[in-house]
């Protein structure tokens, strides 16, 4: 049974709130009733950042991680090494890898996997991009860094095939994290031990 508030503008804030991944609707209420609380100075800048967010936000147009500028602060960072860069799925792990201060490369964001089963293929990702990187010859290295997953897998053999040309060395990170993590969620000793060890790609 769908429960009645006393306001129809509350029951539309709380609908918006449960959109959010994770966000049931006790919690909806709970933060809407937060931010009614709240001083409207607060809540504006609350709305005000969502919105900016969503209409300013850029994407690299190199590695396709999240930016403030056309060119994100790593790729445009000159002490990074840009001979190397590391495969994730998503920007979270982009995140993730920071965190752990064990790699000194460049990135690039896919913006998923290989998964039929959700209508995503490879045209669907970022993998014609990470070829022409590799197409202009400065990259000598690429590390898969996907999550361990049969979809992660999936995408891995994928990249394999379409680099398999091309005079670079492919790795993978270590099986320090276990079959089915997922990379962001994996704590940063673990993942960086991963990286630091990771292993030659043969698309076995």
């Amino acid at each position: 049974m769908n429960q009645e508030y006393p306001s129809a503008l509350l029951q539309k804030a709380i609908d918006e709130f449960t959109k959010l991944p994770g966000i049931g609707r006790k919690t909806a209420l709970r933060l809407v009733l937060h931010l009614l609380r709240q001083d409207t100075s607060d809540v504006e800048a609350f709305g005000y950042s969502i919105i900016n967010l969503k209409h300013n936000v850029k994407y690299c147009k190199i590695c396709h991680n999240i930016s403030d500028t056309d060119v994100c602060q790593i790729c445009s960072n000159p002490s990074r090494d840009n001979s190397t860069v590391c495969v994730v799925e998503s920007i979270q792990d982009v995140m993730a890898v920071e965190a752990t201060q064990q790699y000194n490369g460049l990135y690039h964001v896919l913006g998923g996997v290989i998964s039929p089963m959700d209508g995503i293929g490879p045209s669907d990702l970022q993998i014609e991009s990470l070829v022409d990187r590799v197409k202009s010859g400065d990259v000598k290295e690429v590390i898969l860094a996907l999550s361990s997953t049969m979809e992660g897998d999936t995408t891995n053999f994928y990249i394999y095939r379409k680099l398999a040309d091309y005079d670079i060395k492919l790795s993978v990170i270590a099986r320090g994290i276990s079959v089915g993590d997922e990379l962001e969620y994996t704590d940063e000793v673990t993942l960086g031990r991963s990286i630091v060890n990771r292993t030659p790609f043969t698309g076995n």
